[in-house]
């Protein structure tokens, strides 16, 4: 049958990827000029299968408002007239307890080991290249925290990351995930729609989407700018922007925009660049090496749909990076970024039907978009085709 996948992201393309896998006419809509233009554009870069946590979790409301105050919080709350705003505070408020922290976690673990090896599966296949690097993800902790039972000590964390030397005296040790990689979430992207194109998949880009038309219980069609586009389902994958077209039918999403940011800056001194993916669990940053490039990407800021880039975080993100790397990258040559995570309070995405027959949800994935792409794709084609999923969230 056809489908049409709302979005072009890298959850809408791996959507449209495994879709086409399983014998569908697709098509995929978006407003941008090419494939992995926003959300995935200049993410973090990990794929933290094994690592992956909720935001909400015990003690985490007190830090949230101790860091009210302060612009460069790893988590700001910039609080609005927006009533979808305070209801998904109050809903993220609620998941902050031991036991809920623990319940999400266990699912967003699930579906981050899944999704990895079928992205796993995807590379041998096709033989897909995006400056991926399988080296394992180093947590490192600094200052005010002592040292656990389990951890990597501070001279075991620098043999598995040597650019971490100048500060080993700062380490109070590491946990070290050794089946995570990283790699270009938007050259993957670009690369998985080439080949999605190769299969017969139908890329429209530069097409405005008003909204989605119902009749009769089903969705009859798309409304764009340049007329209808009319298919049997219907896949929203719009992230942040899902739940302002899904509202309107009467489809209510948990999902919030949380703004991230990053720096991208080219490699100065090899020998001083970190090579394997650090995560700085005191700043809450993930480091990343692409290729000849340096990522490093964290902080969220609930502030509605605002896309400006805040300088005043970027250059914080600049700062702690010379601070603990001081030789690696070229700061004169950054690049800033920043944009829309589609959260939901439990940081577990919405994948799955509405109560519309006809049209799927692929959205919601929050911070971990990248690392959940391939298994929500999969996972998505199987519900559409009408067989059982390969993982049941």
């Amino acid at each position: 049958m056809k489908v049409v996948v709302l979005g072009a992201g890298v959850i809408g393309t791996t959507a449209a990827w495994y879709l086409r896998q399983a014998g569908h006419d697709v098509q995929v809509l978006d407003r941008r000029e090419a494939a992995g233009m926003e959300t995935s554009f200049a993410n973090g870069g990990q794929v933290s299968a094994a690592h992956a946590q909720p935001w909400a979790g015990p003690g985490v409301p007190w830090k949230a408002l101790k860091w009210m105050l302060r612009e460069d919080a790893p988590l700001l709350f910039r609080l609005r007239a927006d009533p979808a705003q305070w209801r998904w505070g109050l809903q993220f408020l609620r998941e902050c307890t031991a036991t809920r922290f623990s319940a999400n976690t266990g699912q967003l673990v699930r579906l981050g080991r899944y999704s990895q090896a079928a992205l796993h599966a995807l590379r041998k296949e096709t033989g897909i290249q995006y400056d991926q690097v399988e080296r394992g993800i180093l947590v490192f902790f600094t200052g005010g925290h002592a040292s656990r039972n389990g951890w990597k000590t501070p001279d075991e964390c620098v043999a598995l990351e040597p650019a971490l030397a100048p500060v080993r005296h700062q380490l109070a040790g590491g946990e070290y995930v050794a089946g995570d990689e990283s790699g270009d979430a938007h050259k993957f992207t670009l690369e998985l729609a080439k080949l999605c194109v190769a299969k017969g998949v139908r890329f429209d880009f530069r097409v405005s989407i008003e909204g989605i038309e119902k009749e009769n219980g089903k969705i009859s069609g798309v409304r764009t700018a340049s007329g209808p586009v009319r298919a049997d389902a219907y896949v929203l994958a719009l992230g942040s922007y899902s739940p302002l077209l899904a509202r309107p039918l009467g489809v209510d999403l948990p999902v919030y925009p949380l703004k991230g940011y990053s720096v991208t800056m080219p490699v100065k001194n090899p020998a001083a660049a970190w090579t394997m993916s650090l995560t700085d669990d005191a700043h809450k940053l993930v480091f990343s090496r692409l290729g000849d490039r340096l990522r490093i990407a964290g902080t969220a800021e609930l502030n509605g749909y605002n896309t400006e880039i805040n300088e005043v975080r970027c250059l914080a993100i600049l700062k702690r990076t010379m601070e603990l790397f001081p030789e690696a990258g070229d700061p004169a040559r950054a690049q800033f970024w920043a944009g829309l995570r589609p959260a939901t309070p439990t940081n577990v995405p919405c994948i799955g039907r509405t109560r519309f027959p006809n049209l799927f949800l692929n959205t919601g994935h929050g911070t971990l978009g990248w690392t959940f792409a391939c298994g929500s794709g999969r996972i998505l084609a199987d519900i559409v085709s009408g067989r059982r999923p390969g993982l049941e969230l």
